[in-house]
């Protein structure tokens, strides 16, 4: 399987999480052992001499590729979550979305000054989420690497709005 294979695994939701919004579910892709594998492994031999210090995966897509990826790397993994779910002093930050608004937060000892982080999520569409994580991990301290995706929904132009970062994307749609 190639990578431009992948794109055949990701499923297509209409209307969801509310009427007009085309989702785009990874679920059947992360169910398929060898594809999943796949997506690690190439973002793995992407980051391995880059120096990366941690990774810092957002909720709760993230999570999924953020944690073998750091794992294989051997860095940290920083999780960003929505309020409430950490347990130590937080920083929090609330950004747009396409279809509204929402929080995020990071534990505000997370990382050290200068730490070169790789940020992850599953998927790129107007930006503002990874945006506000962008702004979490700086204001924690940290240095962000390059902005990484699984999926990039590139009609929507994202990738254009969180410039000066170096975005990577696997799959385009």
């Amino acid at each position: 399987m190639t990578i431009t294979d992948l794109s055949s695994l990701i499923r297509n939701i209409p209307d969801f999480p509310q009427p007009g919004i085309q989702f785009k579910d990874i679920t059947t892709l992360i169910g398929n052992g060898p594809a999943f594998q796949q997506v690690i492994g190439a973002m793995v031999e992407r980051y391995q001499n880059a120096g990366i210090d941690a990774v810092a995966g957002v909720e709760s897509r993230g999570f999924i590729f953020s944690a073998p990826i750091a794992l294989q790397l051997g860095v940290g993994l920083v999780p960003i979550r929505k309020p409430g779910k950490l347990p130590a002093e937080t920083y929090q930050i609330e950004y747009e979305l396409e279809y509204g608004t929402s929080k995020l937060e990071i534990h505000r000892d997370a990382l050290e000054p200068g730490m070169r982080v790789l940020l992850i999520d599953d998927l790129l569409a107007t930006g503002g989420t990874i945006r506000a994580a962008t702004q979490l991990v700086e204001r924690a301290g940290g240095s962000v690497t390059e902005l990484a995706f699984v999926i990039e929904l590139t009609f929507l132009g994202g990738r254009e709005k969180l410039a000066p970062y170096p975005v990577f994307s696997l799959i385009q749609f």
